[in-house]
């Protein structure tokens, strides 16, 4: 059930990612003050548009799974999860580069933009063993919406507290106004948030199917097995 629409998704996806790197090197002009390594502002901030939004998600999906009481809205939630923590590992790497060559330093403590990142990243680091701590599935499943919810409600908060802080030194490039982006470089980005997003998309449904086909394989070999 996962597995569908998977293909063209898949190929949209390659398809996205390209077009966002031809524009990423081709298109979009150097950056007047850091120059090429402004580009990796393109990866870095997609990774972490969308790592916040598939921990939302999880959120969402754990609210599904305690009306409903259906396991595959906790697994939707877990693979989620999982998927936004790799990707915000991914951000803390870029970050850490970017803040090197433009900073001079890998990290800036006084960034509020990249604390709070990491805050939110180690929350969600305590979700592995809370979840596999519990060896009752159904109490997993349950204990894990829960933290899922009270986790996902606080990425919109936290983003709230970073936008009203008066150190704020990322662009703006959501901004009613048009953000500190010209136009080139707003096009390109949304080009590579639209992959990014594909992509997590398309990993999410492809590990899910992977699950899937895994758990009814156990099925089918603990029936042969009764059988025998």
């Amino acid at each position: 059930m996962y597995s569908k629409g998977l293909v063209p998704l898949a190929v949209a996806t390659v398809v996205t990612l390209t077009t966002a790197l031809a524009l990423v090197f081709f298109y979009a002009p150097l950056d007047a003050d850091q120059g090429f390594v402004q580009k990796i502002f393109y990866i870095h901030v997609p990774m972490a548009i969308v790592a916040l939004c598939g921990w939302v998600a999880g959120g969402i999906f754990g609210i599904r799974h305690l009306r409903s009481g259906d396991p595959s809205w906790d697994m939707r939630s877990y693979v989620a999860i999982h998927l936004s923590i790799i990707l915000g590992l991914g951000v803390l790497v870029t970050g850490s580069i970017w803040a090197r060559a433009s900073w001079g330093h890998w990290w800036v403590w006084d960034e509020p933009v990249l604390v709070s990142f990491l805050v939110t990243f180690l929350l969600y680091c305590v979700y592995y063993p809370l979840r596999f701590a519990i060896e009752d599935p159904e109490r997993q499943a349950r204990y894990s919406s829960v933290f899922a919810i009270a986790a996902g409600a606080f990425v919109p908060l936290n983003f709230v507290a970073v936008r009203l802080a008066e150190a704020y030194t990322h662009p703006r490039v959501l901004s009613q106004t048009g953000g500190d982006l010209p136009g080139d470089m707003r096009l390109t980005f949304l080009v590579s948030l639209l992959g990014m997003a594909l992509l997590f998309v398309t990993l999410w449904k492809l590990e899910l199917t992977a699950k899937h086909a895994s758990m009814q394989l156990k099925r089918l070999r603990n029936r042969a097995r009764v059988a025998a």
